[in-house]
């Protein structure tokens, strides 16, 4: 990092620019080896980059090795203004495009997984409609858990996202889009799958090994204390965990239709054992600009034209 002569303050160049993402997708995937993939860099190149960025700075930004991956109070301070740095330079590239009267830049967008199968929401139509309006804007997609995501929105690291919201979502700007409702199934393999609904009782549902998700409260579920067993972030591994056979566990109606249509899934008294997810469409905070509003317009539309 240069100095500016009679200045006394660095000036950035795009090396620097390039290692604070680097830096960045770290703080995201909370540690060197975890970020490896998204960064396309073995372990070791992404360490000397690190390392890089210390020298250049002179601070120490983060503690690695085998008590694990964390910031250094110098390194949250850099992460924020990072972040800062980060906004404006989006916000800027956003700005001229309005000057020229078009929508300019990148869009980073966040979601849960398993939304392509939910034809209310019409998510790939929402997606299609933006691409129309602003094919000049880059549309990042993420897909992560919930609490991910909206971590993800106060770091910064999307502009907008679509998520299930079980409570307020403190210091962010949302509003809601659709409900989701999510059956309990069990898979072909499971004993349950071929008794009638009428000889499962509650306290035989709470001895069945239950697959959860990371971002579910173990607490009662339909009035019953199920056992969990196994948890995963994502629906897909729950379709999983359903179809071992070990496991019962809740799905979203839309995503388990084709496995039980094909007779590899049940599901268990549909008529009292099911809850809806509540999502929103949620803004990064002082990130609430013309793509974001957009996009989030554009998916609100398609929710209300299915009746969401």
């Amino acid at each position: 990092m240069q100095q500016k002569s009679g200045l006394g303050r660095p000036s950035f160049t795009d090396i620097d620019l390039k290692l604070l993402r680097i830096f960045a997708e770290i703080v995201r995937c909370n540690g060197f080896s975890a970020a490896q993939i998204s960064l396309g860099m073995s372990q070791a190149t992404i360490s000397q980059q690190m390392r890089h960025l210390e020298e250049r700075l002179g601070l120490r930004l983060c503690e690695r090795g085998r008590a694990g991956f964390y910031l250094t109070e110098q390194g949250r301070q850099v992460h924020g203004a990072m972040l800062d740095l980060f906004g404006a330079i989006e916000s800027f590239g956003t700005a001229i495009g309005d000057v020229r009267g078009e929508l300019t830049g990148r869009l980073n967008f966040g979601t849960v997984d398993a939304m392509v199968t939910n034809r209310a929401l019409g998510l790939d139509r929402a997606i299609g409609a933006f691409h129309q309006s602003a094919p000049k804007v880059s549309l990042d997609i993420d897909i992560a858990p919930p609490q991910a995501l909206a971590q993800g929105l106060l770091t910064r690291r999307y502009e907008v996202a679509l998520l299930p919201v079980r409570d307020a979502l403190p210091g962010l700007d949302s509003r809601r889009a659709f409900s989701e409702r999510q059956f309990l199934y069990c898979g072909q393999k499971h004993p349950l799958f071929g008794r009638p609904d009428g000889g499962i009782t509650d306290a035989e549902l709470a001895r069945q090994a239950f697959a959860g998700r990371t971002y579910m409260p173990d607490e009662r579920i339909c009035g019953i204390d199920f056992q969990w067993s196994a948890q995963t972030a994502h629906m897909e591994g729950t379709l999983t965990l359903l179809l071992s056979g070990a496991f019962i566990g809740f799905l979203p109606d839309h995503f388990a239709a084709i496995p039980a249509r094909e007779g590899q899934l049940r599901a268990i008294a549909p008529e009292r054992l099911y809850f809806d997810d509540i999502f929103h469409i949620a803004f990064s905070p002082g990130r609430r600009n013309r793509t974001a509003l957009l996009l989030a317009d554009l998916i609100a539309r398609e929710c209300d034209m299915a009746g969401a």
